[in-house]
């Protein structure tokens, strides 16, 4: 007798998405019932509650990339001072950095990682710089404390780019728990999400309070008016800020997308660990990451350059969605100038599966045995 036949999802299997519920729903319209939509009570709570469960200081903002702008100018960094980023990143980590008239510096990567390798970035090292600005590449830290003792042999700020690694931990501690300044993303598709936003998280107050007023036009002490659902007529403004505050609506989204993350957690790493224990045997690369601590946003496999366009199209083909995180930052016209061979050869190799907590086992199977069909 033969075995019966395997069947798969006909269905279109994203790479990543909201994972929202009736929660959400029920959040969004208490928020319409009471009428006051903009920032008020509901950013209050929110933060509060990111405190708590960082152990830290928080100031809520509109988009993850206005956390990276505005934790850059509450430093005082701005025209002609010089940053140090990874290559591969979301361009948002360049522009942020451009937007405070700071110079982006593209610097290359452990290929073992994703994230900054720490003697580029020493190379790239001049008077002008002010910063490093940490990338967590797909929820991995990376050489993270070597970063930290290269910023304290030459007097610089860090700037975790942690957009990717919400809910995770980094030798037993919660990300954004200690560190300098850490930035995370809220938007749409990420551990947590807003609908849109972002927080920037550090215990220099000062740094947090600068924010604050910063993401509100730069209006001094508008925040406690705007808790309290009023705002400041009389006020004073010492340079310039943005409008960047978060909306009521996006907190009270964030705010129950919270009580779940050990519920996406244990899915994502569920996945993660499905992907790794189905695709071992091929002829595939897995990043360092300690899928254990972390919560995985991204699930990315480095394959051979020349089978890596071939295997996108043929998943697509298959209903399968699929990313590839990232084409290198200095490639781009905007910052195009440096030499990052290992950026280069990794934005040519990498491809991000789907992962997402809507995932269910099917899903992930029908995904690499469809890999499995091409190696």
């Amino acid at each position: 007798m033969s075995s019966p036949q395997k069947t798969f999802p006909s269905h279109l299997i994203r790479l990543s998405k909201s994972c929202l519920g009736i929660e959400e729903k029920n959040a969004i319209a208490r928020v319409l019932d009471v009428g006051y939509l903009g920032m008020g009570q509901e950013v209050m709570l929110f933060e509060k509650e990111l405190e708590a469960f960082f152990h830290n200081s928080v100031a809520c903002v509109n988009t993850g990339t206005s956390a990276l702008q505005l934790a850059l100018q509450s430093c005082g960094i701005g025209q002609q001072d010089e940053v140090l980023i990874p290559s591969i990143t979301y361009v948002a980590s360049f522009q942020a950095t451009s937007a405070t008239g700071a110079i982006p510096i593209a610097c290359d990567i452990d290929l073992l990682t994703g994230c900054l390798d720490v003697m580029a970035a020493r190379a790239k090292i001049t008077p002008r710089t002010k910063a490093i600005m940490y990338v967590h590449y797909a929820s991995g830290v990376g050489n993270r404390n070597a970063i930290f003792a290269l910023a304290k042999e030459f007097s610089l700020r860090v700037i975790e780019d942690a957009a990717h690694s919400f809910g995770g931990c980094h030798e037993g501690r919660p990300v954004g728990e200690e560190g300098d300044i850490i930035c995370f993303s809220f938007d749409g598709i990420k551990n947590i999400t807003c609908g849109e936003g972002g927080a920037v998280v550090s215990s220099d107050q000062s740094v947090i309070e600068k924010v604050r007023d910063l993401r509100l036009l730069g209006v001094m002490k508008d925040t406690d008016k705007r808790y309290a659902g009023t705002r400041s007529w009389d006020f004073d403004v010492e340079e310039q800020g943005w409008r960047y505050h978060m909306s009521n609506i996006n907190a009270a989204i964030g705010r129950e997308q919270l009580k779940k993350i050990v519920m996406f957690g244990e899915k994502r790493r569920h996945i993660a660990h499905m992907y790794k224990e189905l695709l071992k045997k091929l002829p595939i690369e897995f990043l360092d990451i300690d899928y254990n601590a972390v919560i995985p946003h991204i699930f990315p496999i480095i394959v051979n350059e020349n089978k890596r366009d071939e295997l996108r199209d043929f998943l697509m083909a298959n209903n399968v969605e699929t990313g590839i995180h990232y084409k290198p930052n200095h490639l781009l016209l905007k910052y195009k100038g440096n030499d990052c061979s290992h950026a280069e050869a990794f934005g040519r190799r990498v491809l991000s599966l789907p992962m997402h907590p809507d995932l269910c086992d099917d899903d992930v199977i029908h995904v690499c045995s469809l890999i499995q069909d091409r190696f």
